[in-house]
């Protein structure tokens, strides 16, 4: 004997939902379609201004270390400590380059001074005027292709200039030095220093 459980009211099988009017349909895709855009169409937005940002970055960084030849302004104090480069007080017209890869590491500098301030950066690199050599253009064809720095013909400063290297043993740096006198008063000092890792 089983007993018959007590129907609930109104769950009957003929009862229907009420029918959606037109205005509610076209409301409810609507707002379906207005969130599918906000979760696919914000993050996806971020996503390109954030790839066209660190393309630009990229470009940018690109241009800084693939620019060539000198840059106004003094090298850093680590950078002319590094490859003893010791630029004196007073010294204008300073410029400076560098390169590195696995073989040599290389910095360019250029600045003018007093020749006070010419005695006192050979003492500093450690040789004496008297070891430079008229004539004698001991900065590399290469090296002049790199900075730009011309010692003769069409664009070369005036004046005579002398030249000596700079030979020490690893991991001291080799220096090349050309001086120009075209300004007896204020020569014109040209130094690539040469690092072997």
């Amino acid at each position: 004997m089983t007993s018959a459980l007590p129907q609930q009211a109104g769950l009957t099988g003929d009862t229907q939902a009420p029918a959606e009017d037109r205005r509610h349909v076209i409301r409810r895709r609507a707002l379906t379609l207005l969130i599918i855009v906000l979760l696919i169409g914000v993050p996806a937005g971020y996503l390109v201004i954030s790839a066209n940002q660190s393309r630009a970055s990229g470009k940018d960084k690109e241009e800084k270390y693939s620019a060539r030849g000198l840059t106004v302004g003094w090298p850093s104090k680590v950078q002319r400590r590094l490859y003893q480069v010791p630029i004196p007080h007073p010294a204008n017209k300073v410029a400076w380059y560098e390169t590195n890869n696995w073989k040599t590491s290389r910095l360019y500098v250029q600045f003018q001074t007093t020749q006070a301030g010419l005695d006192a950066f050979l003492k500093k690199v450690g040789v004496e005027r008297s070891e430079l050599i008229k004539s004698d253009i001991t900065i590399g064809a290469r090296d002049r292709h790199v900075t730009g720095w011309k010692f003769s013909g069409a664009g070369a400063r005036p004046g005579a200039n002398w030249g000596l290297v700079h030979q020490q043993k690893n991991p001291r740096p080799t220096h090349d030095i050309v001086v120009n006198t075209g300004n007896p008063t204020y020569p014109m000092v040209y130094v690539v220093s040469r690092l072997i890792p």
